[in-house]
Formats: C-alpha cells, sequence, structure tokens
C-alpha cells in the first residue's frame, strides 16, 4: 500500500442508534458499536466512521448538537468513546468522529442566549440573522429553501429571523464570527486528542454564506449553484482545520461530505486542504455502462488534478438503501465495481447484508423531512431501521430481548439476520467478507489509471494500469462470457455458471 491509510481504504459507517442498543432503551450506543468491533475487523474494513454521539434533542437523530464535546448520556460516556477508540486500535481499526460545525441545536447555550437577548444583540452575531421583510418583517428575508423543505428561515418573533438550512431546530452558525471559528477548532482539537484517526465533516460546503444574502433566482433548483453552497470562502475554513489535522501524527483524515459533481468536489482536495470528499453522485446512477464509464473517468480526472483519488460511497444514512436504489443483484455488482476501481469506499452498515429499504407507517416516521414536506417526502428513516443480528424473533439481536427498538423492525428481518448469513457462501455478508481480503491482494495499491477494454454491449471491462487483474462489469439484461478477459475467476458477485457473467453481476478476473 502506498501513501497515506485512507487513500484507498474501506470505511464502515456506523448508525450508532441502529446499530446495537447495549442497555434495552431502544437506541443504539457506543457501548454497543464497542462490543461489535469483531464482527468489524472481520468484515476485513480499515476504518469505522461513528455518526454523532453528542448531547442532542433528537430533532434530527443526533445531528441537532447542544454540546460538541461530550456524549449524550443515552448513548454513553466520554469514557465509552476512549474505550471504543482503544479496542478499535487494537483490532487494527481506525476511527472517524461526525462534526457537524454547520449548525448546532436549538437547545444550544448559543441560540437559547441569542433567542433571549434580542434583536441587533452580540449574542445573535454568531448565528444568521436578518431583519424580515415587509411590515413589521413578517415576510422572510430571502426566498432561501431549507433542504429539508419549507423556508429556511424562522422569525423569532421581534423582527428578525434565523436562517436553518436543515430544520429549524438546527441554527446555522456564522463561520466567520471569531467565538464560532474559535470553537469549532477546539472541538476539531478535543476529538483529537481523544484519538481519532479521522474526521467527516457533515454538510461541507454550507459554511459559508453570501454576505449580501441574495434571493434566488426564478427557476433556481436544488444542484443549482445558490449562495449558501460550496463558495470559495468555504475552503479557507477547510485550510485551517487541515492545518490541525497535519500537526497531529498518523495521517489524520479528514473527509468532505459533498454533494455535486466532479468539478464541485475536486477543491476541496486540494494538497491543502482535506484527504477524502465524498463522490455522492454515483449512488443516483443507473445502472447504464456508458454513463457510468464516463463518470468514473470525469471523476479521476477530477481528483487526479491534485494528486488525490476518488471517495466512492456505496450507501449512507441519508439514501434510500443501495438493494432499492439498484435492486439487490445490482447492489452487489456495484459494490464489487467500487472496490476495483481507484481510490477509497465507504459501506453503509447493514448494505453488507442486502437489507431492503424499509416502508414506514407514517406515525412511526422520525425524520423532520417528513413533517417539513407534509408528508410528500417520506423521508430517511426506511434506510435507518435497527440491523438484525440473531434470526430469532425481535428486535433480532439489536438490543436485549423484550426492548423496543426506537424504529419498527419488519416482522420478517430475521431473514437478513448476521448469523444466518455467516455461513451461507451465497450471502451479501459472504460476499463482502471475502471481496474485502481479496481487494487488499488484487486492486489496493495498483496504479490509478484505468485501462478499459472493449466489452459487449452494456458491459464495462477495465484493468488498473496495463496488467493485472480485469473487473468485468455486465449491466444488461443477458449473460456474457468472461473468458475473453481472464483465465481465472477470482470472485463475483453471481454465480457465474458455464462460464458465463449473469446480468447485473460484477467479476474479478486474472
Amino acid at each position: 500500500m502506498t501513501g497515506p491509510w485512507w487513500r484507498e481504504a474501506v470505511t464502515y459507517e456506523v448508525y450508532v442508534r441502529s446499530f446495537t442498543d447495549s442497555d434495552g432503551d431502544g437506541l443504539g450506543d457506543l457501548p454497543g458499536v464497542r462490543s461489535r468491533l469483531p464482527y468489524l475487523a472481520g468484515l476485513g474494513v480499515d476504518a469505522v466512521w461513528v455518526t454523532p454521539f453528542y448531547p442532542s434533542p433528537d430533532s434530527d437523530a443526533g445531528y441537532d448538537v447542544s454540546d460538541h464535546r461530550d456524549v449524550d448520556p443515552r448513548l454513553g460516556t466520554l469514557a465509552d468513546v476512549d474505550g471504543l477508540i482503544a479496542d478499535a486500535h487494537r483490532l487494527d481499526l481506525r476511527v472517524l468522529v461526525d462534526l457537524v460545525l454547520n449548525h448546532v441545536s436549538s437547545a444550544h447555550p448559543w441560540f437559547v442566549a441569542a433567542r433571549a437577548a434580542g434583536p441587533g444583540s452580540a449574542e445573535r452575531a454568531r448565528f444568521h440573522v436578518r431583519a424580515g421583510r415587509g411590515p413589521e418583517g413578517v415576510q422572510p428575508p430571502t426566498n432561501w429553501p431549507s433542504i429539508f423543505g419549507g423556508p429556511a428561515w424562522t422569525p423569532f418573533g421581534d423582527g428578525e429571523w434565523y436562517l436553518h438550512l436543515f430544520d429549524a431546530e438546527q441554527p446555522d452558525l456564522r463561520h466567520d464570527h471569531p467565538d464560532v471559528a474559535a470553537d469549532t477548532l477546539a472541538t476539531l482539537r478535543f476529538w483529537l486528542d481523544r484519538g481519532v484517526d479521522g474526521v467527516r465533516f457533515d454538510a461541507a460546503g454550507s459554511l459559508s454564506k453570501d454576505p449580501a444574502y441574495p434571493d434566488l433566482p426564478d427557476g433556481w433548483r436544488p444542484g443549482d449553484p445558490a449562495p449558501f453552497s460550496d463558495r470559495e470562502e468555504v475552503h479557507e475554513i477547510y485550510r485551517r482545520w487541515a492545518r490541525e489535522l497535519a500537526s497531529y501524527p498518523g495521517d489524520r483524515l479528514g473527509v468532505a461530505e459533498t454533494w455535486g459533481g466532479p468539478e464541485l468536489l475536486a477543491p476541496y482536495l486540494r494538497p491543502d486542504e482535506l484527504g477524502q470528499a465524498f463522490a455522492m453522485d454515483p449512488l443516483y446512477w443507473p445502472l447504464r455502462a456508458q454513463l457510468w464509464r464516463d463518470g468514473v473517468d470525469a471523476l479521476l480526472a477530477a481528483t487526479g488534478r491534485h494528486g488525490r483519488l476518488p471517495t466512492w460511497v456505496h450507501g449512507s444514512h441519508d439514501v434510500r438503501r443501495a438493494a432499492e436504489r439498484w435492486g439487490p443483484h445490482g447492489a452487489r455488482a456495484v459494490l464489487l465495481l467500487m472496490l476495483a476501481l481507484p481510490g477509497a469506499v465507504y459501506l453503509y452498515a447493514g448494505d453488507e447484508l442486502g437489507l431492503p429499504e424499509v416502508t414506514l407507517a407514517d406515525e412511526a416516521i422520525r425524520d423532520p423531512v417528513f413533517r417539513r414536506s407534509g408528508g410528500a417526502d417520506r423521508g430517511r428513516d426506511g434506510a435507518r431501521i435497527p440491523l438484525p443480528w440473531t434470526a430469532g424473533g425481535a428486535p433480532y439481536g439489536f438490543g436485549p430481548a423484550g426492548s423496543t427498538p426506537w424504529l419498527p423492525q419488519p416482522a420478517d428481518w430475521g431473514r437478513y439476520a448476521v448469523d444466518g448469513q455467516r455461513d451461507d457462501r451465497s450471502s451479501t455478508l459472504a460476499l463482502t467478507r471475502t471481496a474485502l481480503p481479496l481487494r487488499d491482494v488484487w486492486w489496493r495499491g495498483r496504479p490509478a489509471e484505468l485501462t478499459w477494454r472493449d466489452a459487449p454491449a452494456e458491459c464495462l471491462a477495465f484493468r488498473r494500469g496495463q496488467h493485472g487483474p480485469t473487473c468485468l462489469v455486465n449491466l444488461g439484461d443477458a449473460p456474457v462470457d468472461w473468458r475473453p478477459y481472464g483465465r481465472r475467476l477470482l470472485l463475483a458477485s453471481a454465480p457465474a455458471a458455464e462460464e458465463k457473467l449473469p446480468a447485473r453481476s460484477t467479476a474479478w478476473l486474472a
């Protein structure tokens, strides 16, 4: 392996609230995560990204933080964090924490003080606060929308409004304010001092807003350039944080949660900024060969300009399950494709089990997206159902017998359980546990340049460099002969009987 540990690492996202509940209160917690570290080491991942465990009123499942330098008592203690890091390191696993620095909870002491202090106060200067428009300021200051639905401004009730790009309980911080700059740096140092190996920066592009607060033009749609996203000023923040990361030993990683195409994420990877930036666009690519080939080439070119590699995201807590987006067979095929490509890969907890998206009853949904959209968007909870570890009855090993998980598990959840898949050679878990060690042997550390080989319609075939194994991806509807691409089948995402690779599957060939 060449370069820092994270250059081609496989990182597993642990969604804490849905991973393992150690005490039976229905919420997954840090002791639960700690108890499953041997499972993650056995899976073959290099690192674990742990989603927020900080004190929070839980308006947005912990992404509304009231104290960035402590632990929610429902989820554990600082001693549990220290123990988790120590245990992970003994198992040769790195640990990434999730820092939510674009905003705080409305219960954060700063915002409680801002609400009480009144218009024009120093307390409100830490937030994006503007006078309302119209008589007595009863209209929002701009036409900016919340990512979660509805307007991005909420009134204080005294003529001033505050900005929240997410929920109203998540007021945005002004990162050009000295108090905010100092406090966020103190938070970063706090967790680095405790030994974390990296930091995922939530809502990475949102930290800087145009100080003129212009209205969005008519016809604006999400994804278009916006005065509140991915501005050049945001990169000075990451340069400052990158210097802090670099001051610690061990190649500490900074990864940006970016949403957009290659040209948007590439600036975060400049040599004086971060090591990784999420490539989220592939999450939504349909299984079309030319689209994937063009998209892969574009990402390699954009990241390569800065000496970096793409960061492939197979799934996350913010999108529908991989088995829903690409179909069960397609999700397995994309997994092997991403593992063969140059770069790092992020796997979402439960996708190694092939978990499906779950449709919840209205009354069970917790995601604020559902409420803010008036029910038009059912939100992200369908991909956050607590994991099944055992095939017996509910809660399927997620928590102690008789406990009730925070989101309801389907009646057939046991069919996907870890204990049932562990010895099933055809299972998605078995495929993942086989693929990750093989990746280290056949793909990791090979040249970043792809050599595309001729392939049948709706198929992809490539090597890394001029020699070595071939990855053959069949995104079509009919089987294809794999023999022209290698003498030996190393691994396939579906049984390749009679030397034919089935539709919507991937093979590694030597």
